[in-house]
């Protein structure tokens, strides 16, 4: 009996892993883990969140330089000079302030609250490129921007009820909003890039880039002389943010959406939020209420709405190229 069901099990991984959902899975899972990284390398004791980023990008950068080793083939475009400063000007807006914002953020909020806020960017995103373009949002746009921001609020609200710390909640809230601001001007700034050398090359680079860029803001402003006295628990969950939840996935996720798609791998990846939320409350302890449940559930609606239901297998899915270089 039990070989047998060994036997399903690996038949049933074989097979997601032909088709690219077990790629999708991992992928989902691996993004939605770095809330709980950073929460717990929080916990394991006092640190700085320029400290911990510079950690979780020095640990990074080998993985970075792989992809972009990798995702350059022998018909790979050279880059210009004009290419090498929109790299570093999009790195510093997505892998960069996006993620010391988020970082900072964490120290006041929960991981369930940060996840349900940094997916809204799809709704700042839709707003950037109807300012970029004057083309205002249909009426089902709005629709579903509306139901993200009502689940957001009960969630918010819940968050701030059971913190009792009001302030503490907002300047939190206001960091990670923060982060998903020049997440998506990350993302608008990503079309033309990822169209000229691709998805895989464009994370590599850009990561490498942010390492750059984060480990030179802690070199010159870090506490460099406190960093070896920093806990092991902290360098350890740096290090498992590092791959599990920033190389790992990125690899995945091309993986998946060469099998899949990428408006399937998109479709699985909504189930990031989710995971954070109980991943969570498992190893953080967070609470898991009613309110936080339905904000969850409104947010992801409404996020699906803004996409769409299908793609081709290859083509870019609008509002989800962001997953596809790194968040």
């Amino acid at each position: 009996m039990i070989g047998k069901v060994r036997h399903r099990t690996r038949h049933y991984a074989s097979h997601w892993a032909q088709d690219g959902r077990l790629y999708a899975v991992l992928s989902a899972c691996g993004f939605s883990l770095k809330a709980v990284f950073v929460k717990l390398a929080y916990a394991a004791g006092p640190v700085e969140p320029l400290t911990l980023l510079a950690l979780r990008m020095a640990f990074a950068l080998p993985l970075f330089l792989w992809l972009a080793w990798k995702s350059a083939g022998p018909d790979a475009k050279a880059l210009t000079a004009a290419d090498v400063a929109r790299i570093f000007g999009l790195a510093c807006l997505g892998y960069y302030l996006s993620s010391l914002f988020d970082f900072y953020g964490l120290r006041s909020i929960t991981a369930g609250l940060e996840r349900l806020i940094l997916y809204l960017y799809p709704t700042l995103v839709l707003l950037l490129q109807a300012w970029r373009t004057r083309h205002w949002p249909h009426a089902r746009a709005w629709q579903a921007m509306s139901i993200c921001y009502v689940g957001l609020a009960i969630a918010f609200a819940n968050d701030l009820h059971q913190a009792g710390q009001g302030a503490s909640v907002l300047a939190g809230s206001a960091w990670v909003f923060a982060s998903a601001v020049t997440y998506a001007l990350y993302y608008v700034g990503t079309g033309e890039m990822v169209s000229r050398i691709g998805s895989m090359r464009l994370s590599g680079l850009a990561g490498t880039a942010s390492c750059l860029l984060v480990l030179g803001h802690f070199a010159l402003f870090g506490e460099t002389q406190a960093l070896m006295a920093t806990p092991a628990g902290v360098w350890t969950n740096a290090a498992l943010m590092a791959v599990l939840s920033t190389a790992l996935p990125i690899y995945w996720l091309a993986l998946a959406i060469q099998r899949l798609g990428a408006g399937n791998a998109a479709a699985v990846g909504t189930l990031g939020p989710v995971m954070t939320v109980f991943a969570a409350w498992l190893l953080l302890g967070e609470a898991l209420s009613l309110p936080q449940l339905a904000g969850l559930a409104l947010v992801m609606v409404g996020v699906t709405r803004l996409k769409p239901a299908s793609a081709s297998k290859g083509e870019a899915v609008p509002l989800n190229r962001a997953e596809a270089v790194g968040k």
